[in-house]
């Protein structure tokens, strides 16, 4: 670039000085540059040519072989007719067979015939009408396959623990985890809760890619276990009911208990009795009708469960586009058809908090004790008059001073009245302008966490990455 500027400064320099049109040069200059320019070759052009020059040969060599040799070796080439046959086929398939259905046939990797656990992306389609619930059947597309499965819903926090969701969110992404065949990352998926065309409804329920394929994928939620204080000496007291065996309590030692009224404590040792009691210590002194409650995470695993869809295998009845395939129903679809109610916990349910009103008896004074009170100590307290009185009947007629006074002072309290509502405004334009720059800040903040997340995978990924050429040296070694 810089010998091809510097020719054309030459040139340029070189007319402007000679005052002619100098165009047979420039022409010439140019079709010399164009000649270079077509006369190099980039890596993509040299090894384009190289393949094509071996296919030059492949072709060469096999056009001298049989047909069949050369079949055999290259491969059936597009446009030509083949004959296949299928071991195994179950009988069904042949016996509803509609010709109207063609078939398409394709291959699969050698390691997408594994099972696992299949970790993915999701979004519930913003046209579904209702939220997806966990461990409820869906049926995905993913690939070539379509099977039905159990997906098991999570998202993860800022301490890069996945916590399991009852429910996906309305309009964001979630993880999801279901058990099915493995497929390599980025492969696009789609979910249905049922594969019938008669429903009505938008069937489409989630959209998503998968991200791995990980059998230690640790799926959590929170666990709140509840115990009573059964004796109680100064800050310590013997719990009951929490744990079942003193192996449980033997797990959770070192963790941090909390009362309702407040007071935090920790889990020492179980006590001789096997019934899963435990010693414990405060902060302070709490009370036998206090309620302990521990809070802690309890694993939950995926359901196994892997229903191909085999919608081939059944039959189709005269004018029907679809096959009679029903996969697992949800809960909401069995309780609909068996004209069920959903059961319902009266622990669970929300309750009126009825308070009785508090009525304090109210203060009596003995007479002589407040005849000894001071004047400002004494009660002030005047019975309600039956009648009024003198001054509350009769009607004040301001005098010219006296008027004067209160219209100043009407006056005075307008331009206080005015200047507190130009206060107030002035306050609340400050107070929009601090929640802006608060709302930046955050934002700012929201980026260095993203890049503090980022980084911290980068840091795993590459300690993995060591550990595993760690393993394969040592493997060689042996």
């Amino acid at each position: 670039k810089e010998a091809s500027k510097k020719k054309f400064d030459d040139t340029y320099d070189r007319k402007r000085e000679d005052g002619s049109g100098g165009s047979g040069e420039e022409d010439g200059d140019d079709e010399e540059e164009e000649g270079e320019g077509k006369g190099e070759k980039t890596w993509m052009d040299a090894e384009k040519e190289k393949m094509q020059e071996q296919r030059r040969k492949d072709e060469e060599e096999l056009d001298g072989l049989a047909p069949e040799l050369a079949d055999s070796l290259r491969g059936y080439t597009p446009g030509r007719y083949v004959r296949m046959e299928f071991d195994n086929v179950p009988v069904e398939f042949v016996r509803y067979f509609d010709p109207r259905f063609p078939l398409l046939i394709g291959g699969l990797l050698p390691g997408e015939d594994a099972m696992g656990l299949v970790q993915v992306k999701v979004k519930k389609h913003r046209w579904h009408r209702k939220i997806l619930k966990t461990f409820d059947p869906l049926i995905f597309s993913v690939g070539w396959r379509r099977f039905q499965s159990l997906p098991l819903f999570s998202s993860q926090d800022r301490s890069y623990r996945n916590r399991m969701l009852k429910y996906t969110p309305e309009h964001q992404h979630c993880m999801a985890t279901y058990f099915g065949p493995l497929m390599p990352p980025n492969t696009g998926v789609i979910a249905f809760q049922t594969a019938s065309s008669k429903k009505k409804s938008f069937r489409i329920s989630a959209t998503g890619t998968v991200m791995q394929f990980d059998h230690s994928i640790n799926i959590v939620k929170k666990l709140k276990l509840i115990g009573y204080p059964f004796k109680i000496f100064k800050k310590t007291a013997f719990v009951k009911d929490m744990f079942t065996s003193a192996l449980e309590v033997a797990k959770f030692e070192g963790a941090s208990l909390r009362t309702v009224s407040g007071i935090r404590g920790e889990i020492k040792k179980a006590l001789k009795k096997n019934d899963g009691s435990f010693r414990a210590t405060f902060e302070d002194k709490i009370r036998i009708s206090d309620i302990v409650f521990l809070r802690a995470w309890t694993t939950v695993e995926p359901k196994k469960l892997y229903n191909p869809v085999t919608s081939l295998l059944h039959r189709r009845e005269e004018g029907e586009l679809e096959s009679d395939w029903q996969g697992m129903k949800t809960v909401a679809d069995l309780r609909r058809e068996r004209g069920l109610s959903i059961p319902v916990n009266a622990d669970s349910v929300y309750k009126r908090v009825e308070r009785e009103e508090k009525r304090f008896a109210p203060l009596r004074i003995p007479k002589g004790l407040e005849a000894a009170l001071p004047f400002k100590s004494k009660s002030k307290n005047m019975t309600k008059r039956k009648t009024k009185s003198l001054e509350a009947k009769r009607q004040v007629v301001l005098e010219p001073e006296e008027k004067k006074v209160y219209t100043l002072m009407q006056k005075v309290t307008a331009i206080k009245n005015a200047k507190e509502k130009v206060r107030k405004e002035k306050a609340a334009e400050r107070r929009e302008q601090s929640l802006k720059r608060k709302s930046k800040e955050l934002e700012s903040l929201e980026e260095y966490r993203k890049q503090e997340k980022k980084r911290h995978f980068r840091a795993m990924g590459k300690k993995e990455a060591m550990l595993e050429k760690k393993k394969e040296k040592e493997a060689q070694m042996e």
